[in-house]
């Protein structure tokens, strides 16, 4: 890609589209239909470590799905941050050492399983397991009420109530961080719950659908969209109906309505979630923001500056974020 003439049209980038008028009341009507305490249940794990208490934990979601995270904390303490972690698509929560790190720093790690993939959480009640691919548009022939993603997202909205209410938990220290799939829910739980103080997102996925189109079928995970009309309407009669109920899962149209402090990573050369509906999120975002291009990077694992650099950002830390510091 040549990046100059690429980032000076960016600076001014909002997405092929517009929020449709009523977004803000649909969501809120949302918001508004979930019970006021959220009743779940916590199982305790046991692999031995003195320091550190692992949690299952699982509530009810919308739809009748089941919502499962895991859930790691410093010992006995109490008042301890926690960072919501996010997964990418097709995956699930990581494994439970991977989050030993923030231990010693006496920060809790609360990963969830976003249902109907490779987690403990369950799809409807009704598909155990993994049902991807077409998580973007289940349901959106139905209309918007029946968006599969419109649950994950209000699982999302759930979770950081159910852990924001803990005894332990110091919920006015809660962030957010995931990439790809993980860093649109990451954003998501910014926008939708304003107990998120610090959010953090890594080549966030499900924005800008329409200019994705135009793009063309690039691979997992947008050709679930091209199969759509592939297989189902050809002659695109129904893109403009589809378009418009997806605007109410897109992120970017969800961007006006974060109020903390937000940290965006794009590899330039992202050929699965362009780099333009990343900027669509971020030219939309109204707070505090920083965004970090990684010229060299497509869709894959960044070297561990990248973590150590949102880490920093998130916990106030001071881990190195290049050679020799």
């Amino acid at each position: 890609m040549e990046h100059a003439d690429f980032l000076k049209k960016m600076e001014t980038y909002m997405g092929k589209d517009n929020p449709p008028s009523d977004f803000d009341e649909f969501w809120n009507k949302q918001i508004s239909s979930l019970p006021e305490s959220i009743p779940y249940e916590i199982k305790p794990r046991h692999f031995g470590m003195e320091n550190t208490d692992f949690f299952d934990l699982y509530f009810r979601g919308t739809n009748n799905g089941t919502v499962h995270a895991k859930c790691i904390f410093p010992h006995h303490q109490k008042n301890v941050p926690v960072v919501f972690y996010f997964h990418g698509y097709m995956g699930q929560a990581p494994d439970w050492t991977s989050f030993l790190k923030y231990i010693p720093l006496g920060v809790g790690v609360v990963a969830m399983d976003v249902r109907g993939q490779q987690g403990e959480s369950v799809d409807n009640g009704i598909y155990k397991g993994n049902t991807v691919l077409g998580h973007i548009i289940r349901g959106a022939v139905e209309g918007k009420d029946h968006l599969f993603y419109k649950d994950i997202y209000l699982d999302v909205y759930s979770l950081i109530e159910v852990v924001a209410d803990m005894e332990r938990v110091d919920n006015s220290h809660l962030y957010t961080w995931g990439g790809s799939q993980g860093g649109a829910l990451s954003l998501i739980g910014a926008a939708l719950n304003h107990r998120i103080r610090r959010c953090a997102t890594q080549y966030p996925f499900l924005s800008d659908f329409k200019y994705v189109l135009e793009m063309g079928d690039m691979g997992l995970p947008y050709d679930e969209l091209f199969r759509y009309f592939k297989f189902y309407d050809p002659f695109h009669k129904t893109e403009a109906k589809l378009l418009k109920t997806l605007s109410y899962i897109d992120v970017k149209n969800f961007a006006h309505l974060i109020r903390c402090p937000v940290l965006m990573f794009t590899g330039l050369e992202d050929k699965v979630c362009f780099p333009a509906t990343q900027y669509a999120i971020y030219n939309r975002i109204e707070t505090e923001k920083k965004h970090i291009l990684l010229p060299e990077y497509e869709h894959e694992a960044m070297f561990y500056y990248v973590d150590s650099t949102a880490f920093n950002w998130l916990l106030g830390t001071n881990f190195p974020e290049g050679p020799n510091e």
